[in-house]
């Protein structure tokens, strides 16, 4: 093993373990207020009048009126902060009730009376006209490749809501200094200078009168990203309406019915086919329900186009997708960013390809799988070395796929059948095409104090990934140093430079290499008991340069890969299933540290199953309706079994020590693995997710009567 790779104790471990940690919830401050809100009621319409009840002294209302721009800053500025003249989904925030008393304050929000004159709604993604993001993009010549197939095969995949299920729900707690004409926030969040740049936006201030302080973060997988920046802007309009600190903290509840959810998808394929059984030519539709406002998903649905081929070389391709508005609760970031959608799809179809040809899933998949010197779907390359092979190998030899999966193509009869399924997947590591360079341009500081320690000063968040402990083990590794003399604090923007946002599986390869060449510049100009300090800022390694609007290029410096092989047994009378293995091969370069990549690993594959199996979220009529973990089932540790983890040391170059990134590649391909277990065992094939026992058992009913 290499050397960085040894685990090492967690540097937040303690304080969390014994309950010392204090979160947003924890936090008080002298004369603090509570928040509550008033929502909508209805998914479209226009407020025609609000009524208030009397209020107390010491009661305030805050609404848009309150802040110098009452839009949100994500990509765009569409989204109010406040709705003002009109809702477009159930639960958008109307104004706030503030004081010193939660429980009044949410008595006088339920007695406070929005009139509305209701207006035609858009709940179906299908019937949406307006559209938050398209694009469309095609390779080598599509039309031969389908003029000249011996056959073509269409099918549509659909896929559902999910809840990111944090541990901890939103919240912020925002101070506003007259005197100085500065607004400070502290909460639970994955990227600062977002909240940051929101808050500029809202109150007209310049970066020096904006300060924002991530706490203690219990869990994001996305759902800390965009969000936060509404309720900061919120928060910060209360604050400085009233004078007083205010914080808002969510209920679990409130937290599920109003926060940002995985994309609603459905992806249509029309695949031809050679004699040899080939895909010589593949078309992708995608469409994605971005909700009421575009918020991130433009960025969505590009991750979910250039994975829409998976890991295979289709070299006649043409692609299309769109991010529609609905009237229901805005979708936004999560762990894998529109690429599980299209994983899942992919790798069904390949399923399905290979059953009506008469090859088996892993040699259909053989056939096609990329190797290094490849082009990408957007004509880039795969520039590094390709493990897809010696992944299979070694999944070979921890699950014995192709063994069970022969033995369970053999009929089976009774209750019980069992089934084996396999996914192979990618995810291109940090922000798409130029990002990095062009918008980002992160900024990395390590200051050395008198005391030879040395604190790192970025911008990115640890949420429960580790990030403490793998950033400190890289400048540690790469100055010879203790890892106690390391120091990593929750990032507070008046202190750290911007080194871009914790998402996209960059905060390692991306700001971990920045660290690890500022520890060897420090390093060099090292003097005992001096105040030093040593900056590093990103700079782009050309490759195909990407063009957005062709969609050629590389979209990404490096890819990481990933194997899944899940079994499965189903029970035909109830259509309830039971995990008997679940595998896992990963390349992500070199491996920071063990224990942390195996809970990222074993994490993440069982994210990806409950989305395949248990995670079912419904609309009706515009209003969510499972927000609460009674109605919203997500797996538990009770819901699996021991995971067999295996990582493939595929040095790239230009990471920390040779690593890539890894965190959300780890969830992509459960679901695909999951739904191709169950598909063999039930004998019947599958095109939308969750596959719940209702489903399964629909299927054996359909099974019987055909």
């Amino acid at each position: 093993m290499n050397g960085i790779s040894k685990a090492v104790e967690k540097k937040d471990h303690k304080i969390k373990t014994s309950g010392r940690a204090e979160y947003i919830a924890d936090k008080k401050m002298a004369g603090m207020l509570q928040a509550a809100f008033v929502r909508s009621e209805i998914p479209h319409g226009r407020i025609v009048k609000i009524e208030l009840p009397p209020l107390p002294e010491g009661y305030t209302v805050v609404d848009g009126r309150d802040l110098y721009d009452n839009h949100l800053l994500v990509i765009t500025a569409e989204q109010p902060v406040f709705a003002m003249d009109e809702v477009s989904y159930i639960g958008e925030a109307i104004l706030l009730i503030v004081g010193p008393d939660l429980a009044l304050a949410r008595q006088l929000c339920r007695e406070t009376k929005v009139t509305y004159q209701e207006l035609p709604a858009v709940l179906d993604k299908e019937k949406a006209n307006a559209v938050a993001a398209h694009y469309h993009f095609a390779k080598g010549n599509v039309a031969a490749a389908f003029a000249g197939a011996a056959q073509i095969v269409e099918e549509t995949f659909t896929t559902g809501y999910q809840e990111q299920a944090y541990l901890e729900p939103q919240g912020m707690l925002a101070c506003w200094d007259a005197g100085e004409e500065k607004i400070t926030v502290y909460g639970t969040m994955q990227c600062p200078y977002y909240v940051h740049s929101s808050l500029m936006h809202a109150l007209h201030l310049d970066s020096r009168h904006v300060r924002v302080v991530q706490e203690v973060t219990g869990g994001g997988f996305g759902g800390k990203e965009d969000y936060p920046s509404l309720l900061a802007c919120q928060a910060a309009a209360a604050a400085k309406k009233a004078g007083a600190p205010v914080r808002i903290i969510h209920d679990r509840r409130g937290d599920m019915a109003v926060t940002t959810k995985r994309h609603p998808g459905r992806i249509h394929y029309a695949a031809a086919l050679d004699a040899q059984h080939r895909i010589i030519g593949l078309k992708v539709n995608i469409c994605l329900d971005a909700g009421a406002f575009p918020g991130v998903s433009s960025v969505v649905m590009q991750r979910s186009l250039l994975t829409a081929a998976g890991v295979y070389r289709i070299d006649n391709l043409e692609a299309d997708g769109r991010a529609v508005i609905t009237n229901t609760v805005p979708n936004g970031a999560f762990r894998g960013f529109g690429a599980p959608q299209s994983i899942f799809a992919i790798e069904s179809l390949m399923n399905h390809l290979a059953a009506k040809v008469g090859m088996t899933p892993l040699a259909f998949r053989q056939l096609h799988a990329v190797k290094q010197g490849d082009e990408t779907c957007t004509c880039g390359r795969f520039h590094q070395y390709v493990p897809i092979h010696d992944m299979l190998e070694k999944a070979e030899e921890l699950s014995g796929y192709s063994r069970k999966y022969a033995a369970y193509a053999q009929p089976q009869s009774g209750r019980y059948r069992k089934g084996i399924g396999l996914s192979l997947f990618l995810h291109g590591c940090g922000f798409t095409g130029s990002a990095e360079k062009d918008l980002l341009r992160s900024k990395l500081i390590l200051h050395k104090n008198a005391d030879d320690t040395v604190e790192i000063l970025a911008s990115n968040t640890d949420m429960g990934q580790g990030l403490k402990t793998t950033f400190s083990k890289i400048a540690a590794e790469a100055l010879g140093l203790p890892l106690e003399q390391i120091i990593f604090d929750n990032p507070d923007t008046d202190r750290v430079p911007n080194s871009g946002p914790t998402v996209a599986s960059r905060s390692i390869m991306i700001v971990g290499r920045l660290i690890e060449k500022a520890a060897r510049r420090l390093k060099t100009e090292w003097v005992s008991g001096q105040e030093q300090e040593v900056q590093e800022i990103y700079k782009d390694d050309v490759l195909i340069p990407w063009d957005m609007e062709k969609f050629h290029g590389d979209a990404y410096p490096a890819y990481s890969w990933g194997l899944n092989v899940i079994e499965v047994e189903v029970d035909r009378l109830t259509g309830m299933t039971n995990l008997l293995g679940v595998w896992g091969v990963f390349d992500v370069g070199t491996v920071i540290d063990d224990t942390i990549m195996q809970g990222q690993a074993e994490g993440g594959i069982l994210q990806g199953i409950g989305y395949a199996s248990l995670e079912k979220m419904e609309i009706d009529e515009g209003k969510l309706r499972q927000t609460s973990f009674t109605d919203y089932l997500i797996p538990t540790a009770m819901d699996t079994v021991p995971n067999e983890i295996a990582f493939i040391d595929n040095h790239y170059a230009n990471g920390p020590f040779g690593a890539k990134g890894a965190g959300e590649l780890t969830l992509l391909g459960g679901a695909p693995a999951y739904v191709a277990a169950v598909e063999q065992a039930a004998g019947r094939a599958f095109h939308a997710i969750p596959v719940t026992p209702e489903r399964i058992l629909a299927a054996e009913v359909k099974q019987a009567e055909g």
